[in-house]
């Protein structure tokens, strides 16, 4: 990820200053060194079962993922990777009427899933794949996001170049590898053999992006020229765009401009305090700040929505409503920053023992340079700051959700402890917290993903002439958010011993039916081998246990 703020710089105004040609030079020849780092494609696809001439999943209770509210039990026809057909069969309670059910032949798969909760499969917006910095091979990735039901992904900023994301996009597609769906939003000005400085060379930029084969763009800012320029084009050629409006650039580009020219969602938050700014322009920065120091960078930002007009004061409610009128998506990633709130959460959850490879723990380390590691002197401080920031962040999403506005759900995985499909969960349960009802929370995860993807006929919710992507779980989510997580939710049973229950039992993409533990199980497994070949284990920063 450090790529993408360096790629950043090459969309910076040109000057006859001949330092500033230079540094442009090396900045841009930095990004293209970068990507051509990638980690290890996905192997040829070993798992799953399927797809089946015609499979019935027999007796689940029905979460739709429109906002309706489950209803079961139901039986549901796939013929290839299709849904062909959902039937009620019968009430809660009683047992089924064996004359209301689709009829099984001898070449028939048959799943007797009575009591299981069935959902669409989940769609998560920010999705990075990994990277060298990470030591993240892609089969590991992949099998994470899977096991906790995640079919759709969009990689934003392509950061193993776009050919190869397009490479493991289209043997997904063709169910070559155990792999979500992918799509590839590259990021502005990839692969430019010169900065980008006039709106034409944007627009140049932007068509040879599609001619490409991307499915959109991911911004970072550049000046306000370009930015118009570069948004607007993508619009009109029918790409979709994403951005992170970081905060070399914000100050004179944020989301409002950004959602005028047409982008069509925003990441995180950075950007929209910008715009609620009512009694300065600026961010008050320390005056020794400086962005390159990422504990200035994130310490500051803690303080942004304090600074922003308040909830439900005019400015407040005009932006958010001009917003709404643009039909414009917040993918919010709380859980990318939660470790600002509760560093030591985020870095004791008890799956990075079983399941966070030692290069990616290494990578999470206090450091000045790894991004998003920026622990070597965080206090409690900070930390109270950031639970303010979430409480005012959290008001603006839920509020936007109130009055129907489309917030979908992204994780950000790889970077400040949150580990591939575990953060997934995670983000839902942070939606859950915002305000959202848990029936909202599924909806952000499905339907409105598809939507801000364009893939609403295809995906993103479980009807009859749909893709069969699918979440299949024991427990019921809707009281527990916790089971979908691949180590389960703790119970107690007859005898009063702690248990597990839940964690996503079957993930079916496109048809093909995958027994998630199973993918956990290999993920464990990889975890394992590379922690015996480097001789080492898990240790806490500064810490010798």
């Amino acid at each position: 990820m450090i790529w993408l703020f360096t790629l950043s710089y090459c969309t910076l105004s040109s000057t006859n200053r001949m330092l500033k040609k230079i540094l442009l030079a090396v900045i841009c020849l930095t990004a293209t060194i970068q990507l051509s780092a990638q980690i290890q494609p996905a192997p040829d696809r070993g798992e799953g079962d399927g797809p089946y001439d015609k499979l019935i999943l027999r007796g689940v209770v029905l979460i739709d993922g429109t906002g309706a509210p489950p209803t079961g039990p139901v039986d549901i026809v796939i013929e290839k990777n299709i849904i062909t057909r959902i039937q009620n069969v019968g009430y809660p309670g009683l047992p089924i009427n064996e004359s209301r059910r689709p009829h099984a032949d001898e070449k028939t798969k048959v799943l007797d899933l009575e009591g299981h909760y069935l959902l669409p499969g989940f769609i998560d917006m920010h999705a990075h794949i990994g990277g060298t910095g990470q030591g993240t091979p892609a089969e590991y990735v992949y099998k994470l996001w899977m096991a906790h039901g995640v079919t759709t992904v969009r990689d934003p900023s392509a950061g193993n170049g776009l050919d190869w994301v397009l490479g493991q996009k289209n043997r997904s597609a063709k169910n070559q590898i155990t792999a979500p769906r992918i799509l590839a939003y590259t990021a502005f000005g990839q692969g430019s053999e010169s900065p980008i400085t006039t709106a034409d060379q944007a627009k140049a930029w932007v068509n040879q992006n599609k001619a490409k084969g991307a499915d959109g763009i991911k911004f970072f800012g550049a000046k306000p020229e370009v930015m118009e320029a570069a948004i607007s084009e993508n619009k009109r050629i029918g790409l979709r765009s994403a951005m992170h409006h970081q905060q070399l650039d914000v100050a004179r580009w944020n989301v409002l401009n950004s959602a005028r020219a047409g982008l069509t969602s925003m990441e995180h938050w950075y950007g929209l305090p910008e715009a609620l700014f009512q009694d300065r322009t600026i961010q008050d920065f320390r005056l020794d700040y400086n962005y390159q120091n990422e504990q200035h960078r994130f310490a500051e930002a803690g303080k942004l929505w304090k600074q922003a007009a308040p909830p439900y004061s005019e400015h407040w409610n005009n932006v958010m409503n001009e917003l709404l009128e643009l039909d414009f998506t917040l993918d919010p990633t709380f859980n990318i920053y939660e470790a600002n709130r509760d560093l030591m959460r985020a870095r004791t959850a008890e799956w990075h023992e079983v399941y966070t490879l030692p290069s990616l723990w290494r990578f999470y380390a206090p450091s000045r340079q790894s991004h998003g590691s920026y622990w070597f002197d965080w206090t409690t401080e900070e930390e109270l700051q950031w639970k303010e920031n979430y409480r005012l962040w959290m008001t603006f999403v839920n509020e936007y959700k109130n009055r129907g506005g489309r917030v979908t759900t992204g994780s950000d995985s790889g970077f400040i402890y949150q580990l591939y499909g575990f953060a997934y969960i995670r983000e839902m349960e942070l939606l859950r917290e915002a305000g959202f009802h848990p029936l909202e929370v599924i909806r952000s995860a499905t339907m409105y993903g598809a939507e801000a993807l364009g893939l609403e006929k295809t995906l993103g919710t479980v009807e009859v002439g749909k893709l069969a992507d699918m979440v299949i779980v024991e427990e019921n989510p809707l009281q527990n958010l916790k089971v979908l997580y691949g180590t389960g939710a703790i119970r107690i049973d007859e005898n009063n011993k702690p248990i597990r229950v839940g964690g996503v039992k079957y993930t079916i993409k496109d048809g093909i039916v995958y027994d998630a533990k199973q993918l956990l199980a290999d993920v464990k497994k990889m975890v394992e081998e590379a922690k015996e070949k480097e001789n080492t284990s898990l240790k806490q920063p500064g810490l010798d246990w």
